[in-house]
């Protein structure tokens, strides 16, 4: 029994073949104290080692499975900083400036993400993208064009095209839509294991499996227990399990969803202009991108479940589903589907992650990305813990904190 949730994540043929990504050793398990433990060696807690080594901090990571295997193999790594709630939408709730507050500093850490992965020189498979934003069922086309007003608002790069403009220019059906700069395609876990190599470059170790049983409070920082037996005394611990929740941690406002994918045979893209990054302003939306050989990755019709046995149920019909929304948004196919999967996802009341301290325990952080910016959000967790670990508090840290819906 561990504290954390243990949950079959993905099933099905994601793109990502596992023999691309061959596993990084385990390292051997830490024979002293460390000065921060990150449970969780996927995209986000790779991506927090990656920062916080640069500090020169004992770093020690764990994980219950291989290192990149879990919900980051079965990511379509679209990197958008536009989110699943709009910014319209979000304002009702909080007022048009807080609203901007948030989305702004998303944008920010996109950006920054973007940076740091050009100025390391990670081979990552990078690409920038301009993202399309389809009329819908949640923002129809003057819902789109008010909207794309209030981001350009606060300088987010944002413009709103009518369906004419669309299709003309992205060669798809005619649809309003809100054409966006700043995001970009990855490969989820060549960029995962890329950063994790890094931060063990720089003296962080990688324990893997290793199940992470309890902590417990232990002269001034935490004792982390694991189902052997073994244990590691850590001054800080951050809990990047992904949507392996921590229940006793995490509140129940951030809830678990599954979404399917599929992605076509090598060659196939593209079949629209700009490859761009497509998704749709509706409930359940589709969103659809190309990859490096040519495959098109769309995913969507999620489903308001994680049971693993009743998603996986659904995948043969979805993805049946989801091909021919394709079609019809592209005005072309058929399409062919060689692979696809199911996955466990994340999200939030307003579509943001859960980042800060951990209100029950001292010297434990959060640093959950649910919502459908995941790995943005693995960015902004690593900017906002940089700086609280340093014993700086983050000027947005109410913003992202995992209790603010308390």
């Amino acid at each position: 029994m561990t504290f954390t949730e243990s949950r079959d994540l993905r099933t099905g043929d994601v793109p990502w073949l596992d023999t691309d990504w061959p596993s990084r050793p385990s390292d051997p398990f830490p024979a002293g104290p460390v000065d921060i433990a990150i449970l969780g060696s996927g995209i986000v807690g790779a991506v927090i080692a990656d920062r916080l080594s640069d500090s020169g901090r004992r770093i020690a990571l764990f994980d219950r499975r291989p290192p990149g295997c879990g919900s980051t193999a079965a990511s379509t790594a679209e990197i958008m900083w536009a989110m699943d709630v709009p910014m319209s939408h979000l304002s009702r709730d909080m007022g048009e400036a807080e609203a901007a507050r948030r989305w702004r500093r998303v944008h920010e850490a996109v950006r920054d993400f973007a940076h740091r992965i050009d100025a390391l020189g990670i081979e990552a498979g990078r690409v920038e993208r301009p993202t399309l934003y389809l009329a819908g069922t949640i923002l129809d086309e003057d819902g789109l064009a008010r909207e794309a007003e209030m981001h350009r608002r606060y300088c987010l790069p944002s413009t709103f095209l009518r369906g004419e403009e669309v299709a003309k220019r992205f060669d798809i059906a005619p649809r309003a839509a809100i054409v966006s700069q700043g995001g970009f395609e990855i490969e989820p876990v060549r960029l995962c294991h890329a950063m994790l190599d890094r931060a063990c470059q720089r003296g962080a170790t990688l324990s893997w499996p290793v199940d992470v049983t309890a902590l417990h409070p232990a002269d001034g920082g935490i004792l982390l227990e694991t189902t052997d037996g073994r244990t590691c005394h850590a001054r800080d611990v951050i809990l990047a399990t992904g949507y392996e929740r921590a229940p006793l941690f995490l509140p129940p406002a951030f809830g678990l969803h599954s979404t399917l994918a599929i992605a076509t045979p090598p060659g196939s893209a593209p079949l629209w202009g700009e490859q761009a990054m497509i998704w749709e302003a509706s409930d359940p939306y589709l969103y659809v991108r190309t990859d490096r050989l040519g495959r098109i990755i769309a995913g969507g019709e999620d489903i308001d479940t994680s049971d693993e046995a009743g998603r996986d149920a659904l995948l043969g019909a979805k993805a049946g589903t989801i091909a021919a929304k394709l079609e019809t948004m592209l005005q072309n196919g058929p399409i062919t589907i060689d692979r696809q999967w199911a996955a466990t996802f994340g999200a939030s009341p307003d579509g943001l992650p859960a980042i800060g301290s951990v209100a029950t325990m001292p010297n434990v952080w959060m640093a959950a990305g649910f919502g459908g910016n995941g790995i943005a959000f693995a960015s902004l967790a690593a900017q906002m813990l940089e700086r609280e670990l340093g014993g700086e508090a983050d000027p947005d840290r109410d913003c992202f904190s995992p209790y603010r819906f308390d």
